[in-house]
């Protein structure tokens, strides 16, 4: 199919689809766009007339089976077991048990949903999650899961697997939890593929299916990685109906890269150190509360006996902001004390002199003002340093603040890579190319990822999106947010690489790598 939509149509298909779908498609995506409707106009055997197909999508008579196919090409269930481990050791080792404290000699039933659940991997992650817990042998526990993609959800429902579904899985998981049916597929053992049911469901639309036993609202809602594919106004809908869908006291969970104080401001948010959860309180306060790190010992995991209010000093990271009336005392008794700026802080970690800085950001951030780039400095100083944890808790706050901040996103992204998480870096990458289409080095990241899992194709599509970026610049020039690399340096990286087929050494010196920062520094000053 080689005729190209217009641009005027691309404008009415992203309005339709932001309508209908609730997903966005902003002109920097409007060839993913065209993609998935030639795709779709191809499935309904309307490849040769897509004309015809889009004036189809356009008008007042549009069907749910044409938005089903359409919705089917447009959303993309990229996911595995046991992604975002954190969550689901929050929900094992925190959540669960105090459902069941809260719950002994009433109706024991918990109901946990997961919208957006794509492959159907995330349920069952929380299906073996919750079936490792004794005590929930005597529970009703109900898990339900629903997606946009009809394709999606019939693979899930069929509950097969191959190898790309099981990358970084606790060890022991597939051998215990699923059974072989053919080289290279595993399924889903009965047992735990009964605790989880499948049904269609557009978030955007206004009634939301209910459980057996959900007259009270849900316990826990998973809707990860969903809400960043919505349009601004879909997303405050969507969100509110999650609200009205929880139980009191019930919890939302989303990915690390979604959460927004303000997007969640009906919620109570929860921080368990290095992540934040969004509660639903009966007191309907819009901020943050500590829940106490548990404890596990020899009797089993301890919990405390409720929420705390507000968090304690003593119990705030030296890497998170505190609340702004918590600083409103000191600032007044240090009223005298020099004025801070981030220009400042950047100058001490260009020379290297972390700590000075860190106290510099710590001043800058203690005035409750919005400091998102003091932040991401205070990451990047932190990752330089080898504190990546730390690091990485701090891009996840300047997400949070900025949602499209393209330079967190490539940070996390750099780290992540530095762990060994690969497909998170690579989720990671493809947010800051999303954000800021024209980053350079986001493209190269991705390019770089995808020739070490021998995926050229998609390689050299990233590539030549580089080496079109470059043509603005002179072989000397530096390439942004590269701390040195030249545009000339980097053309040779990629004419390597390429020749090579693989992910050369070489390549990886083309990243931002955060350690490499200091050593750079030592030497200059040597």
């Amino acid at each position: 199919m080689t005729k190209k939509i217009s641009e005027a149509q691309l404008l009415q298909l992203g309005d339709v689809v932001a309508r209908h779908l609730g997903l966005h498609f902003p002109k920097e995506r409007w060839l993913d766009l065209q993609r998935g409707v030639c795709g779709a106009a191809q499935e309904c055997g309307c490849q040769h007339d897509l004309e015809r197909y889009v004036q189809g999508l356009l008008s007042p008579d549009l069907t749910q089976r044409q938005l089903e196919v359409l919705a089917s090409r447009l959303t993309v269930g990229e996911t595995y077991f046991f992604r975002e481990k954190r969550s689901l050791e929050i929900l094992e080792r925190d959540i669960v048990p105090e459902l069941i404290r809260a719950r002994a000699g009433a109706g024991k039933a918990i109901r946990i949903w997961s919208a957006g659940c794509a492959t159907g991997e995330e349920p069952y992650s929380v299906a073996i999650v919750l079936s490792k817990l004794m005590g929930l042998k005597k529970w009703n526990v109900e898990i339900l899961a629903t997606d946009l993609n009809s394709k999606s959800l019939l693979k899930a429902s069929q509950g097969i697997y191959g190898e790309w579904s099981f990358r970084g899985i606790p060890p022991g998981v597939r051998s215990e939890y699923f059974e072989t049916v053919e080289e290279g597929r595993w399924a889903i053992t009965p047992p735990i593929k009964k605790m989880v049911s499948f049904a269609q469901l557009n978030l955007m639309d206004d009634a939301y299916p209910p459980i057996s036993s959900c007259l009270d609202g849900l316990d826990v809602i998973f809707c990860r990685n969903v809400l960043m594919y919505l349009t601004p106004a879909g997303m405050r809908k969507v969100v509110r109906q999650l609200h009205r869908s929880l139980a009191t006291d019930g919890w939302l969970i989303v990915s690390p890269t979604e959460t927004s104080q303000e997007l969640f401001s009906e919620f109570a948010s929860v921080s368990f150190s290095d992540a934040t959860l969004y509660r639903k309180s009966s007191k309907r306060i819009p901020t943050a509360v500590a829940l106490h790190v548990y404890a596990e010992g020899r009797s089993g995991i301890h919990l405390p006996e409720g929420i705390v209010g507000a968090p304690e000093p003593t119990r705030i990271s030296s890497w998170q902001t505190t609340r702004k009336d918590s600083h409103s005392e000191a600032r007044s008794k240090n009223s005298t004390a020099p004025a801070v700026s981030y220009e400042q802080a950047l100058e001490l970690y260009e020379q290297g002199c972390y700590e000075e800085m860190e106290r510099v950001i710590s001043a800058l951030l203690s005035d409750g003002g919005d400091h998102a780039s003091a932040t991401l400095l205070l990451a990047r100083a932190r990752a330089n340093q080898g504190k990546l944890a730390a690091a990485l808790v701090l891009c996840d706050q300047a997400i949070a603040a900025d949602k499209m901040a393209a330079r967190a996103h490539y940070l996390r992204g750099t780290i992540l890579q530095e762990q060994g998480c690969l497909p998170e870096a690579l989720l990671a990458f493809k947010q800051t190319v999303y954000a800021e289409p024209e980053f350079m080095l986001g493209h190269f990241a991705l390019g770089s990822l995808a020739l070490k899992q021998r995926r050229l194709k998609q390689s050299e599509k990233h590539f030549a999106n580089v080496r079109l970026l470059l043509a603005r610049y002179q072989p000397e020039d530096i390439v942004p947010e590269s701390e040195g690399l030249s545009a000339g340096r980097l053309r040779e990286m990629i004419v390597l690489s390429a020749s090579q087929g693989v992910a050369a050494t070489e390549t990886g010196q083309a990243r931002i790598r955060v350690l490499q920062q200091v050593r750079n520094l030592e030497r200059s000053r040597r």
